[in-house]
């Protein structure tokens, strides 16, 4: 018996590493983004076939490899569209949609740390896409303001990636609202990646904390 097993295994690991190379990640049109009716890819039929060892597990890495390329590519037009990333573009939307506010409230609108929002808030200074100010009022407090150039920027820049899945997620019952939750959140935990910090931000690669003079390297976020 233990020996039937280990073939059959056997087998089925062949076959899924069959399927899986003829598996071949495609481009996502930012078209394709905004259409929810649209799918990725072509493999929606081999992955529902009953025949096909593991589908379950080809289906949640098929989803998990889209969500990734739609961030990657939505990331690559934001830069080449607006020479803004994504981390700067939702500072930029919070300061433009509130007025004038301090590094702090920015820190808290957008869910990122202090050191992390003045790295961003740097370098949206050196774009000209905002200014720094010391308030009137108390001269500690640096209030940081959006220039006309970051206004007009806000403006024809496309919406967050993140903020069309937030719109569209609201949109949905709350208990399937919750389903999803959990069961992203669930694949977090299968993939050992609980201990990962990350931001509520879609966007590949680390946000930059705070600029240093021993970290300079060509990298921009």
């Amino acid at each position: 018996m233990h020996t039937n097993n280990w073939y059959n295994n056997q087998l089925n690991n062949q076959a899924t590493i069959h399927i899986l190379s003829r598996v071949k990640p495609q481009a996502i049109s930012s078209s394709q983004l905004n259409s929810p009716e649209k799918g990725v890819g072509d493999t929606n039929a081999l992955m529902l076939d009953p025949s096909v060892p593991n589908a379950l597990d080809l289906r949640v890495l098929t989803a998990l490899r889209k969500i990734i390329r739609s961030v990657d590519l939505y990331s690559r037009e934001l830069k080449n569209k607006s020479e803004v990333t994504a981390p700067q573009l939702i500072c930029l939307l919070a300061i433009v949609r509130n007025g004038p506010m301090s590094a702090t409230s920015v820190s808290r609108e957008v869910f990122l740390s202090p050191s992390t929002i003045v790295g961003i808030l740097d370098r949206l200074e050196i774009k000209g896409l905002v200014k720094r100010e010391r308030s009137q009022k108390d001269r500690r407090i640096v209030i940081v303001s959006a220039t006309p150039l970051g206004t007009t920027l806000v403006a024809r820049a496309p919406s967050p990636i993140q903020d069309v899945l937030k719109k569209r997620l609201q949109k949905l019952p709350l208990r399937e609202q919750e389903d999803i939750t959990r069961s992203l959140e669930r694949v977090v935990e299968l993939m050992e990646a609980d201990h990962v910090e990350a931001a509520p931000i879609l966007e590949l690669g680390p946000i930059p904390q705070k600029t240093t003079q021993e970290d300079k390297g060509p990298q921009e976020f």
